[in-house]
């Protein structure tokens, strides 16, 4: 067996390996003679069947593994000796069309190699940590909107509907005069202004009065999800019952223990510990992306061609669907990366790989438990389908594979923390409010 380099540039690497027709003979052979004695045929003893017969049966799918395992074992062997760490699966591919049996095997074989990861001494990135305190004003803002968020309506005395109250009615939708199904309710619940029905509805009902009797005209959109009223007009006929007013919550005790709280003062506890909780990941989030854009100045070295291409392509990909909502399927023509995408990717590829190899030396692993808790945060979005996410994740390593990626780089970046000059600094809710739009922005 006989691996001839032929390519040596940059990171590219060709070989050509030669596998000669008694290498591979003797393999056959050799397996052959290792299966014979449980191999039972009519006429012979079990083990007792001849090496010609054998050949004759089971020779060519014999020969077939016994090629594959010798190209496999000697590009193994070849990787093992040289160190190199292919970027993708290599590939692999048999010179000349009319190969026989008894010819020797001959096999292109291409890559590329992963870098070197130069050192990084993370002591010297300097970073700061924003801290922002939940203050007074902050709960009672909070405060507030867990009150309007939990109140409730009043009958109002001789007044009409507006904005914010709730009608409560009962209403027959027609299209050209004939109900339809799902346009009827009896003791319906609608505050006004909340979108809930198709536009021009809502509008149609203010300054209505209990007892009062209306007519009210719209039009279907034409992307209405019932294709027999998509773009038709209706009219429905709305009996009004009641008009509250909304009263919101008073913050109180009462107010706390509706939301799991012991009191008031609980209440302001676990608003403070939450909005701490969310500036502290906003903060966390623009740490990350400043320790990032730092070793992205201070490091440097070849990346592999063919993972640049591949991620500008997925980068187009995401920003073309971002830009189409409504082409859910990837049954379009093909989406030209152009120099942003690859210069994107560049950056990607290259904190992939050195965070890939900062987190193998510093032996940082994703858990069972941390992983198992992630599908478990995945799953809640398929809510009646959870079983069958969990199986869908037991049967697809590359799923998984893109669970446990962002937890992994967190890890990583978390132990970069651990090392780098860190400098807390404490700001106002509104200064990390900037910052993070100033994020958002790039």
């Amino acid at each position: 067996m006989q691996v001839t380099e032929t390519l040596n540039e940059g990171l590219k690497r060709g070989y050509t390996i030669t596998v000669t027709a008694a290498e591979l003979e003797a393999k056959v052979n050799e397996k052959l003679v290792e299966a014979q004695p449980e191999i039972a045929m009519k006429g012979f003893r079990k083990g007792k069947v001849p090496m010609s017969m054998l050949k004759k049966q089971f020779g060519p799918r014999v020969l077939g593994e016994s090629m594959q395992e010798a190209i496999d074992g000697a590009l193994d062997n070849h990787l093992k000796s040289s160190g190199d760490r292919p970027a993708a699966q290599p590939q692999m591919k048999m010179v000349g069309d009319n190969w026989k049996e008894g010819d020797d095997v001959v096999v292109e074989v291409s890559y590329e190699c992963l870098p070197a990861i130069p050192e990084v001494d993370f002591s010297g990135v300097a970073l700061e940590r924003l801290i922002v305190k939940a203050d007074d004003a902050s709960v009672e803002e909070a405060l507030n909107n867990l009150a309007a968020t939990a109140k409730s309506f009043e009958t109002k005395r001789n007044g009409k509907a507006a904005k914010g109250d709730q009608v409560v009615m009962d209403f027959v939708g027609k299209v050209d005069g004939e109900a339809f199904d799902g346009g009827s309710a009896e003791d319906y619940p609608l505050v006004i202004g909340s979108n809930s029905f198709i536009p021009g509805f809502e509008d149609g009902l203010v300054g209505v009065k209990a007892g009062e009797e209306r007519d009210v005209e719209v039009t279907f959109p034409e992307n209405y999800g019932a294709e027999n009223l998509a773009g038709k007009a209706a009219v429905f006929t709305c009996t009004i019952k009641d008009v509250k007013k909304a009263v919101d919550a008073k913050i109180d005790d009462e107010l706390a223990q509706k939301f799991g709280a012991e009191n008031l003062e609980g209440l302001k506890g676990q608003i403070s510990e939450r909005l701490e909780a969310e500036y502290k990941g906003a903060a966390r989030a623009i740490a990350k992306r400043s320790l990032l854009d730092a070793l992205d100045g201070v490091v440097s070295f070849d990346l592999p061609s063919s993972l640049v291409e591949a991620e500008a392509n997925q980068i187009a990909h995401q920003l073309w669907h971002e830009e189409n909502p409504d082409v859910h399927d990837h049954n379009h023509g093909s989406i030209e990366t152009t120099e942003e995408h690859t210069k994107l990717a560049e950056r990607r590829v290259k904190l992939g790989l050195l965070l890939a190899e900062v987190g193998q030396k510093a032996e940082i692993k994703v858990t069972d438990a941390e992983l198992t808790q992630a599908v478990l945060n995945q799953a809640r979005q398929y809510p009646g389908q959870e079983r069958q996410f969990f199986e869908f994740v037991q049967q697809n390593a590359q799923f998984r594979q893109q669970i446990q990626a962002p937890i992994f780089e967190d890890k990583v970046v978390d132990h970069i923390f651990s090392i780098a000059n860190v400098t807390d600094k404490e700001v106002s809710k509104d200064d990390l409010q900037k910052a993070v739009e100033a994020l958002d922005a790039e």
